[in-house]
């Protein structure tokens, strides 16, 4: 049996209502970006920046709510990217779909990286393995972003997929931690 020390019970509380807060936001993200049809306009550009963003202002939640138990550095990489994410993405709007999935299928790739090097660092804490096999398929999923940016037709649609797709494995994430960690349910 491990012992629990206050820091470390006191991450994953924090992590698991961050990880429910991601899913809560990817959720209803998705919905919006199919509800736009995939066209590119004011508010779809506004949503793909935004995306980003949250993911930069999850990232600082996480580095605050690390720093008893000494703070990954990828979480200062995940920052910096998502921050070059969301101006390049701002960018791209306005030259169409392939340049956004180019941009996306990048930020997938080199946040997927770092998001698996974060959750390895972590393993110790629980609830991690769906954050490794969600860095995993960012990485394969960017790559098929920047192929579909080539296609005939390319569409915005598979980004509201993959947000789905991570949003759940920040939800099993939240919910494998509440065991793993000893974390009080109704804390």
């Amino acid at each position: 049996m491990t012992t629990i020390t206050t820091s470390t019970h006191d991450l994953a509380t924090a992590l698991r209502k961050l990880y429910f807060v991601r899913f809560g936001f990817a959720i209803i993200w998705a919905i919006l970006i199919i509800a736009t049809g995939g066209d590119i306009d004011a508010f779809t550009a506004t949503l793909l920046v935004i995306y980003p963003l949250f993911d930069v202002g999850a990232a600082l939640v996480d580095l605050r709510a690390s720093r008893a138990t000494r703070p990954a550095a990828g979480l200062y990489v995940n920052i910096a990217l998502s921050t070059a994410t969301a101006i390049g993405l701002g960018i791209a709007a306005t030259s169409g779909e392939p340049a956004v999935l180019r941009v996306w299928g990048a930020w997938a790739i080199t946040a997927g990286i770092v998001q698996l090097a974060v959750a390895v660092t972590r393993r110790r804490l629980g609830g991690q393995v769906p954050q490794i096999l969600s860095g995993g398929i960012s990485v394969l999923a960017g790559g098929s972003f920047i192929a579909a940016a080539s296609a005939d037709d390319p569409t915005l649609t598979n980004i509201a997929g993959y947000a789905v797709l991570g949003g759940i494995f920040f939800l099993v994430s939240a919910l494998r931690l509440n065991r793993a960690s000893g974390v009080d349910q109704d804390a």
